[in-house]
C-alpha cells in the first residue's frame, strides 16, 4: 500500500478526491466574501457633521448650540482661516452598529417647535442611517432659544468699527 501526500488545503464541495483545487483558488483566496474582510470604525466627529448638516436643513431651525456656543464658534468664524463648524450644537456617541445623538437647536419665532423637533429627528435618523449604516438609536433634541424677527443675529457679519 502507498500512501498519498497529506494536502494542507481542504478539499472543495464538488471537487474530486484527487482534485487539488486549483480551479477555485482565487475564489478561496481571502476566506470569504469582500465585504466580510476588515473593519470600518467611523468617528464620533463623523456622525456629528451629518446630523449638523442634517438638522439645518430643516425650515424652522434657525441655528445650532447654545448662546455662549453660538457666541464663540461667530468669533472663531471671523479668524482668517476659521471656517463654520457644521458639528455646533451635536454630541455624538458612536458604537459598534449604533450612534445616539444629543442636538441643541435654535427655533425660529412662530413655528410648531414639536413639529420642528419631529422633522429634525427624522431628517437626522435618515441622513446618518444611510451615509454611515450604523442605527440610531435616540436623538434627543433641546431647543435653547427662539429666534425673535427683531432680534439682531449673532452669526451676521457685522459693520467693522475700523477701517
Amino acid at each position: 500500500m502507498t500512501d498519498s501526500p497529506q494536502r494542507n488545503r481542504p478539499d472543495t464541495p464538488g471537487s474530486a478526491p484527487g482534485d487539488d483545487g486549483r480551479q477555485s483558488q482565487f475564489s478561496k483566496r481571502g476566506g470569504g466574501a469582500p465585504a466580510t474582510r476588515g473593519r470600518t470604525t467611523i468617528a464620533d466627529g463623523v456622525v456629528e457633521k451629518i446630523a449638523g448638516m442634517a438638522a439645518r436643513d430643516v425650515v424652522g431651525v434657525h441655528a445650532m448650540g447654545s448662546g455662549i456656543s453660538r457666541t464663540f464658534g461667530a468669533v472663531r468664524d471671523r479668524v482668517p482661516g476659521g471656517s463654520k463648524s457644521v458639528s455646533r450644537g451635536v454630541k455624538a456617541e458612536v458604537g459598534e452598529s449604533q450612534a445616539a445623538l444629543d442636538l441643541e437647536i435654535v427655533v425660529d419665532y412662530g413655528v410648531a417647535i414639536a413639529e420642528v423637533a419631529r422633522d429634525v429627528r427624522e431628517n437626522v435618523i435618515a441622513a446618518v442611517e444611510r451615509m454611515t449604516g450604523l442605527e440610531v438609536v435616540e436623538v434627543n433634541i433641546a431647543v435653547s432659544d427662539v429666534k425673535l424677527p427683531d432680534e439682531d443675529d449673532d452669526d451676521d457679519e457685522s459693520e467693522s468699527r475700523v477701517q
